[in-house]
C-alpha cells in the first residue's frame, strides 16, 4: 500500500489518543503462531490480523540490479541497526546477495558484524567525499556468506557539513552505489537517527523505506514527521520511492501498553505493516557482542525465525 492511499496526516489522528500503561517485565523469545487452530480457522497474529502463509521465495538464475531499502527512523534504539543485519542474513539464507551499508557515523552496523570501525582506513565517507576512492575496494566480505559491508566510522559525521556545498548533494550516496548495484539483490542502508543531509541522501538512493517501529507511545509521536519527509524525498527527488512496509519492533505480548500501540499502528497504516513482529529477547544483546546475526548465532531461536519471515515477506513486496 503506498502513502498515497494511507496519507501522512492520518497517522497523528489515529495515534493520539492516551495508550494504557503498565509495569514491564523481561519477556522470552518470540512465539512463532500456527496459521490456523484446531479447527481450521485463521489464527489472528500481534497485528491482529489473520496470519497470511508467505511461500518459500523462488531460488534466482541470477543476481542483480539491486533493489536498495533504507532502515529509517529518526528516533535512536527501535532496532534499526539490529532489523538490518538480521534481515541482510535471512535474505541471503534464501539465496540473495546483500549488501548492507553502514551510513551511521557511529558504525553500529561494522561493529554488529565483527569490525571495528576505529580500525578502518577507508569507509563509505572515503566513498562519497574522494572520487579517486573506488567503492569496491571499501566494500567488506562478512562472515555470513553473500553478505557484504560497506562499514562506517565517525569520519561520516563530517560529511553532513561537507555535502552542503556540494552539486547535488542528495545523490551523492546514489551515484556511489551504482557501479555495483548489478553485483547484488538487495542493498540495505542503515540510515542514522535523524533526518538531515545523510538519510535524505539514503532515502533519495532508495526504492523502498523500511521503517523499524518501537512498540511504544513515544515512537509513534515522529512517525507522521518520517512519512512527510519521505514524501518530500518522492516529489522533489526520487519519484520511485515508497514504504515497503512498517516492522513492529520490541514487541512484549504480556503487555497492554505493547498491545495497545500494534493496534494504534494497524489502524493507522493497513496493510503497510509487516505480518512479522519482532519480540523482545535476550538474543539480540548476545549477538552484538557475538558480531553476528541471529541466524547465525542462534539459527533455531524465534528471534531468527522473525527475520526469515520477514525475508519472505520483503521479497514477496
Amino acid at each position: 500500500m503506498s502513502t498515497s492511499e494511507q496519507p501522512a496526516s492520518r497517522a497523528p489522528d489515529s495515534l493520539s489518543r492516551p495508550i494504557a500503561t503498565e509495569t514491564r517485565g523481561d519477556t522470552g523469545e518470540f512465539d512463532v503462531p500456527e496459521v490456523t487452530d484446531r479447527s481450521g480457522k485463521p489464527k489472528l497474529g500481534p497485528t491482529g490480523r489473520p496470519i497470511r502463509e508467505i511461500p518459500e521465495p523462488p531460488m534466482l538464475e541470477r543476481h542483480g540490479p539491486a533493489r536498495v531499502l533504507a532502515m529509517c527512523n529518526q528516533k535512536g534504539g527501535v532496532g534499526k541497526t539490529t532489523s538490518t543485519i538480521n534481515l541482510g542474513a535471512a535474505l541471503a539464507e534464501y539465496g540473495r546477495r546483500v549488501l548492507l551499508v553502514d551510513f551511521d557515523p557511529q558504525g553500529a552496523l561494522s561493529v554488529g558484524l565483527g569490525i571495528q570501525p576505529h580500525e578502518l582506513d577507508q569507509t563509505v565517507y572515503n566513498v562519497i567525499m574522494e572520487r579517486s576512492v573506488d567503492i569496491c575496494d571499501v566494500i567488506r566480505k562478512t562472515s555470513v556468506e553473500n553478505v557484504d559491508l560497506l562499514p562506517s566510522n565517525i569520519d561520516l559525521s563530517a560529511a553532513e557539513v561537507q555535502l552542503v556545498a556540494e552539486v547535488g548533494r542528495e545523490h551523492t550516496l546514489l551515484r556511489v552505489l551504482r557501479p555495483v548495484m548489478d553485483d547484488y539483490d538487495y542493498v540495505l542502508v542503515d540510515c542514522q537517527p535523524s533526518l538531515g543531509l545523510l538519510t535524505v541522501n539514503a532515502l533519495t538512493a532508495s526504492d523502498g523505506v523500511i521503517i523499524p517501529l518501537e512498540c511504544e507511545f513515544f515512537s509513534l509521536r515522529g512517525v507522521a514527521l518520517l512519512i512527510d519527509t519521505i514524501e518530500k524525498v518522492r516529489e522533489r527527488l526520487n519519484p520511485k520511492l515508497d514504504i515497503t512496509g512498517i516492522l513492529a519492533t520490541m514487541f512484549d505480548p504480556r503487555t497492554l501498553h505493547s498491545k495497545e500501540v500494534m493496534a494504534r499502528v494497524v489502524e493507522a497504516f493497513g496493510d503497510t505493516v509487516f505480518d512479522t513482529v519482532i519480540n523482545r529477547t535476550v538474543r539480540f544483546p548476545e549477538t552484538t557482542v557475538a558480531g553476528e546475526p541471529i541466524t547465525r548465532w542462534a539459527p533455531r531461536s524465534a528471534g531468527a525465525t522473525a527475520y526469515r519471515t520477514l525475508a519472505r515477506e520483503v521479497i514477496a513486496r
